[in-house]
C-alpha cells in the first residue's frame, strides 16, 4: 500500500553533516505521520524526528539542535538533515510513515560517523 525508499546514508566524520531522503509512493490519500527512527547495533528503535499533526515536529532531545526534519513541496518527500554528527548518531535510519494505524517502513540507511 505504502511504499518508502531512503537514500544519503553513508560514512561521514565526526563533526560533518549528511542529508537523508525519503520518497513515499503507493494507493493512499494521506500520511498521517511521518518521521525517522534509528536503530544501532544492541539497542532498541528509536524516534529521531517526525511529523505529528500538521506541520508540528517531535524530535529526540539527543538530536534537538543538529538534526532537522523537513517536507519536499509534494508532501510525499522527508528529508532529515544531519549536522555536527556524533560517534552517537551512527545506526541504521529508518524512514516511517503512519496512515489508517498501519505503520510503514523503509528498507534503513546506514549512517556511520567516525572519529
Amino acid at each position: 500500500q505504502v511504499q518508502l525508499v531512503e537514500s544519503g546514508g553513508g560514512l561521514v566524520q565526526s563533526g560533518g553533516s549528511l542529508r537523508l531522503s525519503c520518497a513515499a509512493s503507493g494507493t493512499f490519500f494521506r500520511i498521517d505521520t511521518m518521521g525517522w527512527y534509528r536503530q544501532a547495533p544492541g539497542k532498541q528503535r528509536e524516534l529521531v524526528a517526525a511529523f505529528i499533526s500538521g506541520d508540528s515536529t517531535n524530535y529526540a532531545t539527543s538530536v534537538k539542535g543538529r538534526f532537522t526534519i523537513s517536507r519536499g513541496s509534494a508532501k510525499n518527500t522527508v528529508y532529515l538533515q544531519m549536522n555536527s554528527l556524533e560517534l552517537e548518531d551512527t545506526a541504521v535510519y529508518y524512514c516511517n510513515a503512519v496512515l489508517w494505524a498501519n505503520s510503514y517502513w523503509g528498507q534503513g540507511t546506514q549512517v556511520t560517523v567516525s572519529s
